[in-house]
């Protein structure tokens, strides 16, 4: 469980705690519905081992609907479970819009890479260059830091999400956060280590990149995006949202504030509490048709493809390891597969590629409150859905 998971999940707790999260909703309904749509070349074998992990991500794991969209270089399948809306039993559109959460940062390193290969940023300057006298107090400096240590989780930078009062983001869902303010209450509390020396995952460096590439270009985080890979790989379900709704179908995003404890609604909330480092919207075929440009190389040239690239252990379970905004994690038989996940208020999220073409996204419309087992449950989907049809591993 991530450390942004585990913060809204307290968020979600303290607030009930306080009668401050709204009305409760019925319990997570059934697996009531089941959908594929294939033009792909998966096994009907595949598709039921598919199947049968989003079942139980809507029946054992509690989450309301799960999605999987699978593509290769033949077409694509779609598989659903259960409901977009408790309350209507609506099934889960196969085009839906979700909130990525973390797997923003993706497209932020992207950006940022975009930059350093077009000579306007470097990877091992000082953050300072950019953003002079922003990092500082407790041991922060900007100066000590590097544009590559902020991508790669290696600042020492404490998380902003550690320190945001979670009853102020629950009770008051539609306040605008300035990213600047957020980064400024990260730097009121210690490094957790001195830079370069360690690992430890923050959303503070994620915000800070967003800012570099604002003062770098002159143009908000937003244009950058939409500029440089919305609109060249024609991403007409991706957004960097102002407003608090979700355009186009999506389904309704659910928290658990407890163990048996009815569902909460919260699919309507600013995203500016994530911003660069997690505020995004997108969907299964938009985030699978970003990752396979990304890996083939159109959208960085081959150094900074390769820089991306180059990862650390992160010291978790399962050989996790992490580049520049893009995480690896090895495949069954051997061979790694490449993506993020991502959570935000009502939604869990993974995706991952393969060099070869192959690619998957996983979304549960739960978060924060489902069970280890359903993190778990969507890391399995992913990775049977990139292992599915694959005769020997290479590397």
């Amino acid at each position: 469980m991530t450390k942004h998971k585990r913060a809204l999940a307290g968020a979600l707790t303290l607030a009930v705690a306080l009668g401050i999260a709204g009305a409760g909703l019925p319990g997570s309904a059934a697996a009531t519905t089941t959908a594929a749509v294939s033009a792909g070349h998966g096994s009907a074998t595949d598709h039921a081992r598919l199947q049968e992990i989003l079942r139980r991500l809507t029946t054992v794991d509690g989450a309301p609907g799960a999605l999987v969209e699978v593509r290769d270089r033949h077409g694509s399948t779609v598989l659903t479970s259960g409901v977009a809306d408790v309350k209507s039993q609506a099934p889960v559109d196969r085009d839906s819009r979700f909130r990525i959460g973390s797997m923003t940062k993706m497209f932020t390193a992207t950006v940022m890479l975009q930059l350093v290969g077009e000579h306007s940023v470097r990877l091992d300057a000082p953050v300072e260059r950019y953003l002079p006298g922003v990092v500082r107090g407790h041991g922060n400096d900007g100066r000590r830091i590097t544009v590559r240590q902020l991508l790669q989780h290696t600042s020492g930078l404490p998380d902003f999400l550690d320190h945001l009062k979670p009853q102020e983001v629950v009770s008051n869902p539609l306040v605008r956060y300035d990213p600047r303010d957020l980064v400024d209450l990260a730097l009121k509390y210690p490094r957790v280590f001195e830079p370069g020396t360690d690992w430890d995952y923050s959303n503070t460096n994620y915000l800070l990149a967003g800012l570099i590439i604002e003062r770098v270009t002159g143009n908000t985080y937003a244009e950058e995006v939409r500029e440089r890979i919305i609109e060249p790989l024609h991403l007409h379900e991706t957004y960097v949202p102002h407003a608090s709704s979700i355009p186009g179908p999506h389904p309704r995003g659910y928290a658990r504030p407890g163990k048996d404890a009815p569902l909460l609604d919260i699919t309507e909330v600013d995203p500016s509490v994530g911003g660069a480092a997690g505020g995004m919207i997108s969907s299964g075929t938009d985030l699978n048709r970003f990752l396979g440009a990304l890996l083939r190389g159109d959208l960085l040239r081959p150094a900074e493809l390769r820089e991306m690239m180059k990862t650390r252990c992160t010291g978790s379970k399962g050989g996790r390891a992490y580049g520049l905004g893009l995480e690896s994690r090895p495949l069954p038989g051997g061979g790694l597969y490449w993506g993020h996940a991502g959570d935000f208020l009502g939604y869990e999220t993974m995706a991952g590629a393969t060099v070869d073409g192959r690619r998957a996204t996983v979304v549960v419309n739960l978060g924060p409150g489902g069970p280890d087992a359903q993190s778990d449950d969507i890391e399995s989907a992913v990775r049977t859905a990139l292992s599915a049809g694959r005769p020997s591993a290479r590397r």
